[in-house]
């Protein structure tokens, strides 16, 4: 039996710096880079379903705790 996977793999963080917004004001925009107020937003309206969703939640979660800076390592792979 495995262990369960963490709540935020390192899949996911690198799909933070990797996948960028389908649609919207800040389309094109790698999810890693949008704006602290499109997050919030999100966050009071509610997420997409999805990955996209879970991405825009779990980035959501990263920039309230402040932590953004731990995704630049992931940027240069």
């Amino acid at each position: 039996m495995s262990a369960p996977a963490p709540p935020h793999d390192a899949e996911q963080l690198q799909r933070l710096v990797t996948l960028a917004m389908p649609f919207g004001k800040y389309q094109g925009r790698l999810i890693a880079d949008l704006p602290s107020a499109y997050l919030n937003w999100f966050a009071q309206k509610g997420f997409p379903k999805g990955e996209l969703g879970r991405l825009l939640a779990l980035m959501h979660e990263i920039d309230q705790a402040g932590l953004r800076r731990l995704l630049d390592p992931l940027r240069a792979r």
